[in-house]
């Protein structure tokens, strides 16, 4: 374990767009936060009600095309997954993420913008020791030929994504990589979202991507992609695939010390996997940063009898 100290920003930053659903322009602003705050979105709704919800995989309230985060009145901010994967893979452990709008913007796609702008405030170091979720055991959560596992591993935190599509352009790819503030600003935070140009009929007329365009969407036919630009990444979709679990996962409240595997996975089998870890008292526990790492308990504030939510393979 690397780092010792828990984090937050140095300063607040903003960043504006459109949500990718919604279409409607929307402001994100990073906020500095004291220890032990975790990661807490915080918008004013239609009502003027400012309302919060904590980073926590407990809050997810859906997660069929992106990660969206409410409590028991309802939604409070979707599309979370780049700004959470922004913050986990850049090793920000405190920040209130303020939005005057229903999603996170979606920027160009990817979490680029979101790293940017926390690079510009900077990453302050603070005096309370971080707070590591280890895994201590094997879990497993599979559906048909698509399944995800989070096992033990000491090193740090470790992804190792596959996914396949029929579509004859995507195919199969694969990507493993450690997940550290340089590998993944390398690696993954330029990874963008993509969508099958068959599809977006259906989206549209569902409610969905409505803010979608080249400019925030890779578009994939049979054959290519339409983007003028073309590839970031020969791999690109599986990139992004890891950029989306980094995010997912960080709903662990804390850094996880494991390796996950996902393969034909999604948001849906990335929350299904961390409800499985989570709920399970002997799969899990925290450790405490320190020379010598120190086992804390701390399984009183989880649901013993939760159980992995059901899910069908997110192929899109």
């Amino acid at each position: 374990m690397k780092a010792v100290r828990q984090t937050t920003l140095k300063a607040q930053v903003s960043v504006s767009g459109i949500g990718v659903h919604s279409a409607l322009p929307v402001t994100l602003t990073f906020h500095p936060a004291d220890a032990n705050t975790g990661i807490v979105f915080s918008r004013t709704d239609e009502q003027g009600r400012e309302r919060e919800v904590r980073a926590d995989y407990r809050s997810v309230t859906a997660n069929e095309l992106a990660t969206v985060l409410g409590d028991a009145n309802g939604p409070v901010c979707g599309t979370t997954e780049h700004v959470l994967a922004a913050l986990q893979g850049l090793g920000v452990d405190n920040a209130v993420v303020e939005i005057d709008g229903p999603e996170a913007p979606i920027m160009d796609g990817s979490a680029a913008a979101f790293v940017a702008a926390i690079d510009q405030a900077g990453i302050a170091e603070l005096s309370a020791r971080r707070r590591y979720v280890e895994v201590l055991k094997p879990v497993r959560v599979a559906n048909g030929e698509a399944f995800g596992e989070l096992r033990p591993y000491s090193r740090g935190f470790h992804v190792d994504v596959e996914i396949e599509f029929k579509n004859p352009f995507i195919g199969r790819q694969s990507i493993s990589t450690e997940i550290e503030p340089e590998t993944f600003r390398r690696e993954l935070s330029r990874a963008r979202t993509f969508g099958f140009m068959r599809d977006v009929a259906k989206l549209w007329n569902s409610g969905y991507a409505l803010g979608a365009s080249f400019e925030n969407t890779l578009v994939v036919t049979e054959s290519r992609v339409l983007n003028p630009e073309g590839l970031r990444f020969p791999d690109e979709f599986v990139r992004h695939k890891a950029l989306d679990a980094v995010g997912d996962l960080s709903l662990a409240g804390a850094p996880i010390l494991g390796a996950y595997r996902s393969v034909r996975g999604g948001h849906k089998l990335n929350h299904a996997v961390l409800a499985a870890l989570m709920s399970d008292p002997s799969a899990w526990t925290y450790v405490e940063a320190e020379t010598a790492p120190r086992r804390v308990r701390g399984h009183a504030d989880v649901a013993t009898s939760l159980v992995a939510p059901a899910y069908g393979p997110n192929v899109s």
